[in-house]
């Protein structure tokens, strides 16, 4: 009987050291695996804080890694904003910057969710693209990320009229602000409502109306009954894609000249 006993007690303490080297291993491979996540999403500080300008720039004690990255960033991105460069350099110069302050917000309050590196990395490859000569393989149109949706169909109207009509050349800054601002709006409603979101669809606005405004300045009352048209139409095609609900799954946003060459080709 004690042998028995005996037997049950050797038994269950292998048990024990066998099941707790389970754990501990699922534990290893789940701080890896965590540890590996962090990695593919962080920029390192070095990787771009290297000219003595951007190793000048201030770092304080709560400043991430992260976000003394993004920082150098931005100061790269300032470079393809000057007047010497094309419309769409600085357009998209513009928009780099919009995204990097989008990623060191999301940075900055520990969010969660994916769309603070999906900013950050949305930004690197337009610099990158920006280095490397390659901006002209860049479209214009871009579809609505799958964190966002199609929210404000009126000023996306707007948006997508103006680059048809080459508005970049009036207003790169103020088009590339409004776009991410209107991401980021219809991200934030999707996340914590609309009291969220007023805010950035504020900003998109007056944006918008900016952008307009030098457009029509820029040009002749024809060509601006032509953005108006363009518009309109725009409206017409994006209405249908609001639904009014507050779901972010994307939304592929064609151009209207695109669309036609569609209908022409399948009658």
């Amino acid at each position: 009987m004690l042998k028995s006993a005996t037997t049950v007690a050797t038994y269950k303490r292998s048990l024990y050291t066998a099941l707790s080297a389970v754990l501990l291993l699922t534990s290893a491979s789940s701080a890896l695996a965590a540890s590996d996540s962090v990695k593919a999403n962080t920029f390192l500080s070095n990787d771009y804080c290297h000219s003595n300008s951007e190793n000048q720039i201030p770092s304080y004690k709560y400043q991430s890694t992260q976000q003394r990255a993004l920082s150098c960033m931005l100061t790269q991105v300032q470079a393809y904003q000057q007047t010497d460069n094309t419309a769409q350099q600085r357009y998209l110069a513009y928009k780099a910057q919009a995204w990097l302050n989008y990623a060191i917000h999301q940075d900055s309050i520990n969010s969660r969710s994916n769309s603070g590196a999906y900013a950050a990395q949305t930004a690197e490859s337009i610099l990158q693209s920006l280095k490397n000569g390659t901006e002209k393989d860049i479209s214009l149109h871009q579809d609505i990320p799958s964190m966002s949706t199609l929210m404000r169909p009126d000023l996306w109207a707007t948006l997508s009229a103006l680059k048809d009509s080459d508005g970049i050349t009036s207003a790169p800054r103020e088009m590339a602000f409004s776009e991410v601002a209107l991401i980021w709006a219809a991200t934030n409603q999707c996340q914590r409502g609309w009291r969220e979101s007023g805010s950035h669809f504020r900003m998109a606005d007056r944006w918008l109306e900016q952008a307009r405004e030098a457009y029509v300045n820029d040009h002749d009352s024809e060509t601006n009954v032509a953005l108006q048209d363009l518009m309109v139409r725009y409206y017409e095609q994006y209405s249908s894609l609001d639904t009014g609900e507050d779901t972010c799954n994307g939304q592929v946003l064609t151009p209207i000249s695109q669309a036609n060459t569609q209908i022409q080709s399948n009658p």
